[in-house]
């Protein structure tokens, strides 16, 4: 009588459930989509979490952008002024004390 093969040993040792061979179809395919395929689980987690860091940084860039536009805008209207608040740039005569507005 020949030796029973080690795969009947390990389905004899599963639950009646888990020895459905569509099940266990079902369970490899799954385990390959979630850890094995091009695009799995962990991937597109990764991938989340990049374009969550770079949505971040378009509205920062967006901001910066809005205040570099109120600079240019102040820098045309009187470069003098905005000179001397910004950079505290003054005379060799004079201080120049800035006092922030109260928003």
């Amino acid at each position: 009588m020949p030796a029973p093969s080690p795969w009947n040993q390990l389905m004899k040792q599963l639950p009646a459930p888990m020895r459905n061979k569509y099940f266990i179809v079902l369970a490899v395919f799954f385990f390959l989509m979630i850890f094995v395929d091009k695009h799995d689980f962990l991937t597109q987690v990764k991938l989340k979490n990049s374009v969550d860091g770079l949505e971040e940084d378009k509205a920062y860039f967006e901001k910066e952008i809005e205040q570099a536009k109120q600079d240019r805008y102040d820098i045309e209207k009187n470069k003098e002024q905005f000179a001397r608040e910004k950079y505290h740039m003054h005379k060799a005569d004079e201080e120049v004390f800035v006092i922030p507005d109260k928003e």
